[in-house]
């Protein structure tokens, strides 16, 4: 049998499975190891973000979807990532400053990851591979977002250009509201 089919299918296996969402460990903007088990029973918005983008100023709407929804389960995730025109230059910390400065993000910030590519990281392959883009699984830019619920199922992948605004009501429907 062929070594790339193999591994085609074992890397199917592995991340089609919810189970393994859970299992897949990220790293905070802090530094600090963790697991997505610890937003296991939350709806999440998961988005890869850049701070010299010109869709950066989305952090104002992710903010406010998650501070109106945070005590109903729900969450943002924030990846920063430097995969598209190096638009996420600095280091963690001038990252999670930049953001708390400008548009005084409180959700989850995470170390910054590769979304395509090589060294996509694993929940990037979990999120592309349950939810295609238009035409292809490929992140096509920052900004792209995944939502996600209570049981690591990803529901819907949203394009860069879509407004958190326009994404609301699908959190409504997700929440039961």
């Amino acid at each position: 049998m062929n070594i790339y089919i193999v591994y085609n299918f074992i890397l199917h296996e592995v991340y089609m499975n919810k189970d393994n969402f859970y299992g897949i460990n990220i790293r905070t903007i802090d530094g600090n190891l963790i697991k997505m088990e610890q937003f296991r029973g939350d709806f999440l918005l998961i988005v890869n973000t850049a701070s010299k983008c010109g869709l950066t100023p989305q952090y104002e709407g992710l903010e406010a979807l998650h501070k109106k929804y945070e005590e109903d389960g729900f969450k943002v995730l924030g990846f920063p990532s430097n995969d598209f025109l190096k638009q996420e230059p600095g280091t963690e910390e001038d990252i999670k400053s930049f953001c708390q400065l400008n548009y005084n993000v409180s959700f989850p910030l995470f170390s910054k990851i590769n979304v395509n590519g090589k060294e996509t990281h694993p929940l990037y392959v979990y999120l592309k591979n349950n939810a295609r883009g238009f035409l292809a699984k490929r992140i096509k830019w920052n900004f792209t977002k995944f939502l996600v619920d209570r049981n690591g199922n990803v529901i819907k992948r949203y394009a860069p250009s879509t407004r958190p605004e326009r994404i609301e009501n699908d959190i409504r429907k997700l929440l039961g509201k």
